[in-house]
């Protein structure tokens, strides 16, 4: 009977994550400082019952309930209680519902610890947040049900994979999916301040906090992961490294151009300042700029021709900063013979500036 409790609790959610992306919308559009303020109420729910459901299918795995499909495939009565606890994300299942878990968190965390923003800016914020919600209890629920029922009930499990009976299974993803799902906030904040057409340094301020967050747990998540890559798979070998720690350094990247940006955002002045925070100081804007021309004529002469402005955000030495993010580019594009001469060259002409 507590399995279709959880089975329920995650169909209540979905219905309230739907209330929570419709109706703050509304309220905005007209004003309703009453519904406006149902979406922190609604986040809070949501995240309740999303977590009595994660709860109920940890409570399976512990018990080796495996009149539980999910269950009996990825668990054991002999296995210790650490194993069976990990066990409950250790498939495609019961991670989709950790993400959702954790996705539903952070709207929670922005509903208790948002209060110093604008009412319509946090509406739209936990709106977006619910859009977010409702398509992943969606696809949870029609297409990766973790409480789908054995009858009969076999007698044992099938045990987890012998290479995720790791203590690492307990920190890794959870560790991952905090930074991977954390950076949801910022996208909701990004929507949010794209439907109000504000976008400015208070912007900034407000989206930094929860970048850093999201940020902290990507950077602990993947060496986490790098290191059970390492001594899990070693070196070399059919998998060579853990495509999950590969596919997670991409967000990193473009999480630590946001970051920098929200900082830099957050210190400009003026709409000029924010411009250049915005494209002259992230290092995609840099590789945009100036790869596919290296690229085209395998010289480095071409990005040596462009003088940045000096009236720019870093502090000390700016144009060198920029030489030297523009060399380390497009120096692998160069021909072989000619890299030692552009290589002096560029040095003796940074030195001399």
């Amino acid at each position: 009977m507590i399995i279709e409790l959880g089975h329920y609790a995650l169909v209540l959610a979905l219905a309230t994550a739907i209330i929570q992306g419709v109706l703050p919308v509304l309220g905005v559009r007209r004003g309703d400082p009453s519904l406006m303020g149902l979406a922190a109420n609604a986040a809070l729910v949501c995240f309740l019952l999303v977590a009595f459901s994660f709860a109920v299918l940890t409570f399976a795995y512990v018990t080796s309930d495996f009149s539980v499909k999910n269950v009996w495939e990825n668990s054991h009565s002999l296995k210790p209680l650490i194993y069976k606890i990990t066990g409950v994300w250790g498939n495609h299942e019961g991670s989709m519902l950790l993400w959702l878990l954790i996705l539903v968190f952070f709207s929670a965390m922005v509903a208790l610890f948002g209060r110093n923003l604008p009412e319509t800016l946090k509406a739209n914020v936990l709106a977006v947040q619910a859009w977010i919600a409702t398509a992943f209890a969606f696809f949870v629920l029609l297409t990766s049900n973790p409480f789908a029922r054995l009858v009969p009930a076999p007698g044992e499990g099938r045990d987890l994979n012998p290479v995720l009976q790791d203590i690492g299974l307990a920190i890794h993803p959870p560790l991952l999916y905090l930074g991977y799902v954390g950076f949801s906030v910022c996208f909701s904040f990004a929507v949010a301040a794209l439907i109000e057409g504000r976008i400015d340094a208070a912007w900034a301020r407000w989206v930094r906090p929860w970048t850093l967050a999201a940020w902290t747990f990507l950077t602990a998540g993947i060496a986490m992961g790098s290191y059970w890559a390492y001594y899990e798979l070693g070196w070399g070998g059919w998998w060579f490294w853990d495509p999950v720690e590969n596919a997670s350094f991409m967000p990193w990247l473009a999480g630590t151009a946001l970051l920098h940006s929200a900082l830099v955002m957050e210190k400009a002045r003026s709409a000029e300042d924010m411009d250049r925070a915005a494209g002259d100081h992230d290092l995609f804007a840099v590789a945009a700029r100036h790869v596919p021309g290296a690229l085209r004529r395998a010289d480095i002469r071409p990005c040596l021709r462009h003088r940045p402005d000096p009236r720019r955000l870093h502090s000390r030495h700016p144009d060198r900063l920029h030489r030297r993010c523009v060399f380390a580019l497009c120096l692998p594009c160069l021909p072989s013979q000619g890299r030692g001469e552009y290589s002096h060259r560029f040095r003796a002409r940074v030195r001399s500036s």
